[in-house]
């Protein structure tokens, strides 16, 4: 740290982040015995880390540029509340050396790097000269006005921050200055610096990592290094420690933890930090960045070490040396994956709106190791009933399996992402477990490509549903069953009779459903249609469907005999969706009226706004001719953008919004009339 670093002990935390991080520190800190203060925006007011936190402070307003990248009311609501640390988490100010050099200035501890550290990485395009320099293999970087078709393909990225924001792919020299622009406006949306720079794009590699501690001291550790390569959108969703890569390599890790040390001690290094780097499959690896502060992926360290990086980030912002003792060593493999509120069959559109219920069933611990040799962690930002705002970051919660092999901890992630109750919100749930049963993961064959080798949406792709198109009659009949059972069991005569029941019967009870999500099937329409008589439930089936029968049914759990085995679906009856949850898959249903109000259709043609936003740039006007596919114009949800395409060809007959306006889900953007 600086000289001018406080070394009293720290008796009151401030987080200065929201959700699952904020939530993870404050569990450290009650452990240690240490008070925590959290600040919210007013998005945030019913956030879990709001009520888990000892204070609370408000920053008024929901855009980050008003609230938490706002470093003068972070420091002043530090001294209203009391606190005398503050811990940046990740993201937003967790990497700004000035929020670093005034949080010290006002007297209090700062838990992360030296400010010099974190100006020295802030910059990707000094900190790899300075890597380079040190002697640590790196990547040429590229100037953007510089590239020529030789140069082809690039990637741009984003100088002052990560998480996939501010970066693109760049394979026509033509596309260039328009994914720049694109790419410096998210930047500074994302980090309030909208500098760019281009450097060779390697279409596959892996990304590895390594965790490195040190201490004011001169103690370096390298804890273990971690594979993050299969990613969407430069941004990691599975993570895992040990790597299978380096696991494979003799004599690679210890080249990995050496050139770690080395830019550690590079920069004066102190706390937590991550040395990044892209290898290719014979072991060669370059320089990618430092991230100086704690990773996301931290958990899967902490599982296969023992050791808590919160607690010892802590310790050392304190003063205090690392442990004299031995580094312990690692044990055991974890991997990690990433929920996010989004559609991976619609471009990871992210979601927004109410979370019914979030549950993982037979997790171990939250935020912490625990003292099994395996399990299953979660740490969370979200639990039941909370709303998923736009203003954020789409990322929900981590799931985290830990075991004795990688093939145990895979199993036990499956399991627990299967079981999971996430309702209300669409997710990535089902292109995690998809992930984690291809052939490919299980042989570690894991690059940064491994999406678009094996594709989202064609044929046997990853991003298809757990349930199959086939079989959803069955999760439609299951919900129609349990929806009939909680009807008739506050019905004021014959409740023992089940909705549905014909002693007679000379047509089928009918229940209509629309699949809830573009990425559950695009609205396709599920018709549940049966008779419950004295032969018991007769239900209209596919052509070859098996054979059904009823064996219990109640508003909450329905169990159907198929062909002989007996199948459990529970059944969560929500105002604006009907869930039905199996080992086999999660399926959401919106009922549909029998008489629907003419009033709520829309024209043919139209385009509806995906989520809450607001409408950066428009492309169009009305009575343009357009292309299939063209970009009509952009939303900017959830710190992206995002494009809004012609469906088909056709003319562009009206456009409903203006750049600058705020849209709510399901309003009308533009229609396109259909050449055809």
């Amino acid at each position: 740290m600086s000289d001018t670093q406080r070394t009293d002990p720290v008796t009151a935390v401030l987080v200065a982040n929201r959700g699952e991080i904020a939530r993870r520190v404050f569990r450290t800190c009650r452990d240690l015995g240490i008070d925590t203060v959290a600040v919210h925006s007013d998005a945030d007011e019913c956030s879990p880390h709001v009520a888990e936190a000892d204070r609370a402070v408000r920053l008024a307003g929901n855009a980050p540029g008003d609230t938490y990248l706002r470093a003068d009311l972070v420091i002043d609501a530090a001294r209203r509340a009391g606190a005398d640390a503050v811990h940046p988490g990740y993201g937003f100010l967790s990497e700004n050396a000035e929020f670093a050099r005034a949080v010290i200035d006002a007297g209090l501890t700062w838990i992360g790097p030296p400010v010099a550290a974190i100006a020295s990485m802030g910059s990707k395009i000094e900190s790899k000269a300075m890597m380079a320099a040190a002697g640590v293999p790196v990547l040429a970087e590229l100037a953007p006005e510089a590239v020529t078709e030789a140069d082809l393909p690039v990637l741009i990225k984003a100088s002052a921050g990560g998480g996939g924001r501010g970066m693109r792919v760049v394979r026509d020299l033509a596309d260039l200055p328009g994914e720049l622009e694109a790419a410096r406006s998210e930047a500074a949306s994302a980090f309030g610096d909208p500098t760019v720079f281009c450097e060779t794009y390697l279409a596959t590699g892996r990304h590895i990592e390594v965790q490195v501690m040190a201490d004011r001291h001169g103690t370096v550790w390298a804890v273990g290094e971690r594979e993050c390569s299969i990613q969407r959108r430069h941004q990691k969703i599975v993570e895992e420690a040990p790597s299978p890569l380096v696991e494979r390599i003799p004599g690679m890790r210890e080249r990995l933890f050496e050139a770690s040390v080395t830019a550690a001690r590079a920069i004066g290094y102190e706390g937590a930090g991550t040395v990044e780097f892209l290898a290719d499959e014979d072991g060669r690896f370059y320089f990618l960045e430092m991230n100086t502060r704690l990773q996301v992926e931290h958990p899967v360290t902490e599982c296969t070490t023992g050791l808590d990086l919160v607690a010892l980030q802590l310790s050392v912002a304190a003063g205090e040396p690392l442990p004299a003792t031995e580094l312990p060593p690692t044990s055991g493999h974890a991997i990690e994956v990433r929920i996010y509120a989004e559609d991976p069959a619609a471009n990871y559109q992210p979601q927004s709106g109410r979370m019914h219920r979030f549950e993982v069933p037979g997790a171990d611990v939250e935020f912490s190791v625990g003292s099994q040799p395996g399990g299953v962690r979660v740490d969370s930002g979200v639990v039941s009933g909370l709303d998923v705002s736009v203003h954020y970051d789409p990322m929900l919660a981590k799931v985290i399996a830990w075991a004795p092999t990688r093939a145990d901890a895979t199993r036990r992630l499956r399991a627990a992402l299967r079981r999971s109750r996430i309702h209300g919100v669409h997710t990535n749930r089902d292109l995690l477990v998809r992930i984690l049963d291809h052939p490919g993961f299980g042989a570690g064959d894991t690059d940064t490509a491994f999406l678009d080798r094996h594709g989202l949406t064609d044929g046997d792709g990853l991003a298809r549903p757990l349930v199959d198109d086939a079989d959803r009659w069955l999760w439609g009949l299951a919900a129609a069953l349990a929806q009939a059972a909680r009807n008739r069991a506050d019905a004021p005569v014959l409740a023992g009779i089940p909705s549905g029941w014909r002693n007679v019967w000379s047509q089928h009870h009918e229940k209509r459903y629309l699949v809830g999500g573009a990425g559950f099937g695009g609205g396709d329409e599920v018709v549940a249609r049966y008779t419950l008589g004295r032969l018991g439930l007769v239900a209209e089936a596919p052509e070859g469907a098996p054979t059904v029968e009823l064996v219990s049914a109640d508003p909450h759990r329905v169990v159907l005999s198929i062909d002989g085995v007996a199948h459990g679906f529970d059944v969560a009856i929500h105002p604006d969706v009907v869930v039905v949850d199996s080992p086999r898959g999660s399926l959401s249903l919106v009922a549909l009226s029998r008489f629907p109000d003419p009033d709520d259709l829309s024209a043919p043609g139209s385009l509806l706004a995906p989520m809450p936003g607001s409408v950066i740039r428009v492309a169009v006007a009305a009575g343009d001719e357009v292309a299939e596919g063209q970009v009509l114009l952009w939303l900017e949800a959830m710190k992206m953008q995002h494009e809004v395409r012609a469906p088909a060809a056709g003319v562009v007959t009206e456009l409903a919004v203006t750049e600058g306006q705020q849209v709510d889900v399901g309003q009308v953007l533009a229609v396109v009339q259909a050449t055809d």
